[in-house]
């Protein structure tokens, strides 16, 4: 026969355990449910500012490890007639970049195309034109990211096969970057992410120069062009100037 001082201690081990199973992932509040995709009203009524504040949003929710709680299969059925994207993101073909994660993007919110290296095409331009012009996006973001392997192939000269073309695209930004900047090595990351950002401002350049049709879409302010980094480590996209 349990002693009434025994009965007391299996009680209170009993409620440490409960306070501390509380205190675990799965007793946590769940995370705020993510909206139902846009409808084209919606995307109409988006300011491209608006746009850049919901990128920078979920980007921020992604570093806390904070994301929307998705339905995936109820955003397939909901988007499978129609997408009303607020933005198309250049990036580059890395793994570790997975821009609708990176922005904590549902199905049907962002047009995504990638390459190595981020670079510009005229295929990614005309692409480009589609999500804008023909789509209704508002934004158009390039973003690179930091230790790149397209750009530490340019800065090493490396030559193979069809890649040799893609990383010709990245040299003039070596050239951007002041030539104070030493070693001009692939082992200088920091030359490495400078050459990265420049590479970023050259084809937000391209863009404007080699699109009339999205230029004059940013001249009438009916979208905004933006770059910044991707920070590997940290998963914090910053953004240039903006």
């Amino acid at each position: 026969m349990k002693t009434p001082n025994t009965i007391f201690k299996l009680l209170a081990l009993m409620a440490l355990s409960m306070l501390a199973g509380c205190a675990s992932p799965r007793c946590m509040a769940p995370a705020p449910t993510a909206p139902p995709p846009r409808t084209q009203a919606e995307q109409a009524a988006l300011t491209p500012a608006q746009a850049l504040a919901e990128l920078r949003a979920g980007n921020a929710r992604f570093v806390a490890g904070t994301p929307l709680g998705r339905n995936l299969p109820a955003e397939v059925h909901a988007t499978a007639k129609g997408q009303y994207p607020i933005a198309v993101v250049l990036s580059c073909l890395d793994s570790r970049q997975p821009v609708e994660m990176v922005f904590d993007q549902g199905i049907g919110d962002l047009f995504s195309a990638r390459v190595a290296g981020n670079v510009l095409n005229d295929d990614i331009l005309g692409s480009m034109e589609f999500a804008c012009k023909v789509s209704g996006a508002k934004l158009i973001a390039v973003i690179g990211h930091s230790n790149c392997g397209a750009i530490k192939g340019a800065v090493d000269d490396v030559n193979l096969g069809n890649l040799t073309g893609l990383l010709a695209k990245i040299k003039p930004a070596i050239d951007a970057v002041p030539a104070e900047v030493q070693p001009r090595t692939s082992k200088n990351y920091d030359f490495v992410d400078q050459v990265s950002a420049a590479n970023v401002r050259l084809v937000e350049q391209q863009i404007r120069e080699r699109s009339p049709v999205l230029r004059d879409m940013l001249d009438q302010g009916q979208i905004v062009l933006v770059g910044g980094m991707y920070d590997l480590e940290t998963g914090k996209v910053q953004f240039f100037d903006k």
